[in-house]
């Protein structure tokens, strides 16, 4: 293939193996300067994996790099910042103690005689913050901004390091709907500026509003790069997944019935911080709907979830489902009473990652008649058992029940636990950030179980940073802001605009019905 001066990046023919899976097969991707490039596809499909290489963390069994038509080996990150190549990881690589400032020099610091100039660097940065509309307080700890605020400081990491290829790695993960505008508005600017952007993201919709090209990659391999102008999102999704996907949840108008999860006046100490998580919230779920808590990251919900699954002491209070107080039940109690929960941390709270897949579709079910006798497991029950949850819920695995979990993607991890907890046919179903990491095919069906579930008059309680499911599956939407409940809002008569000021605490309702 010859040079065209016009690309700053050319992976050419890459492959890159591990053991018993080729994670890229055979991948050319070329990168114009100037232009912001879009990397879409489904989990495993390899993105990540590419961009690691071209980030120097993998080194690939064939295929060579270019950068500005000259053949480059990048060994190592060093590599890669020394080529002016910076990326944006989706969990930020940042120390929460130090300033804003000492962040972004961290690693490029400017020395005198063995001494730290600061002052040159704060100009620089300062200079940098302006001309890219980067407002951020250099003196800020980090843990004490916000994380659309964390964001514009990795970028400034990259641009303090004259870095001219920018790699973003799902970089809206955890954004309001107005912090994704800003961003989309400053990678523009970027890109306006002469930078060139590598851009990892499972959204069609950020794809078409932001990129100017898009390279959809399917099982490790190539699927073709088109031009977003020319494309739809129903055709990129078709590209990603190799079928036509209902990109919209189709729902009947919900039948709410009985009350099954009731939460009064319920408050929730962390102790990290020394305050208040959950101050005072009031809420119920009836059969038949889904509830969705919405809000931007750290805003209580996770403690919240916590307190209500079990896995954290209230500080005042009540949870009961079906009538039953579990406010201090134990897991198992509050199981038995009628909850499944799919956690929000699936490595944490979710799975025993050095177990078997099918033992870990047994963890809350084994002592049960058709598991066991006389104390002992019926494996061969435990097997079918397994066996038929993975067709059903197409969790893809090395060696099928007997599979490693730890060894399984995260994408195929989230579905095994989606499986268990929903089999269980409880009356309530607590779901936080269900399809987080699903690419687009995984997650109409995961919308289409919960609809299920509501449909069959299951109580939903979702805990949702996605504001398009947010949208798209609620019946009711509350939203939390530092603990509070400050809006319920109906997603029929409300828009993402309306939604995104509530999250970042600028609207409140005077009073929100319990």
């Amino acid at each position: 293939m010859d040079y065209s001066p016009e690309y700053v990046i050319e992976m050419l023919h890459i492959t890159k193996e591990f053991p018993g899976i080729k994670a890229n097969d055979d991948i050319t991707l070329q990168l114009r300067r100037g232009e912001i490039h879009a990397l879409l596809g489904e989990n495993g499909a390899g993105k990540s994996t590419l961009m690691s290489v071209l980030f120097g963390l993998y080194q690939p069994e064939q295929g060579t790099i270019r950068k500005d038509g000259k053949e480059v080996k990048i060994t190592s990150p060093n590599d890669a910042t020394a080529l002016h190549i910076g990326m944006v990881h989706q969990h930020f690589k940042l120390i929460d103690v130090f300033t804003v400032l000492d962040n972004i020099i961290l690693g490029a610091e400017d020395t005198k005689l063995g001494f730290l100039s600061k002052k040159k660097a704060r100009k620089k940065v300062s200079e940098l913050s302006e001309r890219y509309g980067l407002k951020v307080d250099l003196d800020a700890k980090i843990e004490d901004i916000t994380v659309g605020m964390q964001q514009r400081v990795e970028i400034l990491k990259m641009l303090y390091r004259d870095n001219e290829v920018l790699i973003f790695d799902e970089p809206t993960a955890v954004l309001t709907p107005q912090e994704i505008e800003e961003l989309m508005k400053i990678m523009k600017g970027l890109a306006a500026e002469g930078k060139s952007i590598l851009f990892i993201t499972h959204k069609l919709n950020e794809i078409m509003a932001v990129a100017d090209r898009c390279t959809v990659l399917r099982k490790g391999q190539c699927i073709g790069t088109v031009n977003t102008c020319e494309t739809n999102q129903q055709e990129l999704s078709r590209m990603m997944v190799g079928r036509d996907v209902q990109l919209v949840v189709e729902k009947e108008p919900a039948q709410p019935g009985e009350t099954v999860l009731k939460v009064e006046n319920l408050s929730v100490y962390n102790k990290a911080f020394r305050k208040e998580a959950v101050k005072d919230v009031s809420f119920s779920v009836r059969s038949g709907e889904i509830v969705c808590i919405a809000g931007i990251d750290g805003n209580g919900q996770t403690e919240l979830i916590h307190a209500i699954t079990g896995l954290e002491k209230v500080s005042g209070g009540k949870v009961s489902i079906k009538g039953t107080d579990v406010t201090s039940a134990p897991v198992r109690k509050r199981s038995a009473a009628g909850m499944s929960h799919i956690p929000e941390d699936r490595h944490k709270h979710g799975l025993i990652l050095d177990n078997t897949l099918e033992q870990n579709m047994v963890l809350q079910r084994y002592y049960e008649p058709r598991f066991q006798k006389a104390g002992f497991i019926r494996f061969d029950a435990v097997r079918a058992y397994a066996e038929s949850l993975i067709e059903q819920y197409d969790v893809r695995s090395g060696q099928g029940p007997v599979t490693v979990t730890r060894s399984m993607s995260g994408g195929n991890q989230q579905k095994a636990i989606i499986a268990r907890e929903l089999d269980r046919n409880l009356p309530l179903v607590v779901a936080v950030q269900p399809t987080r990491g699903l690419d687009v095919g995984a997650i109409e069906y995961i919308h289409g179980q919960l609809v299920a579930q509501r449909d069959a008059g299951k109580a939903v309680l979702l805990v949702s940073l996605e504001l398009d499911e947010v949208m798209n599956l609620s019946d009711r939407i509350l939203v939390m802001f530092e603990g509070e409940i400050v809006g319920e809002l109906d997603p029929k008569n409300t828009t993402v605009a309306e939604l995104g000021l509530y999250m970042a605490g600028a609207k409140q309702q005077k009073e929100v019905q319990a």
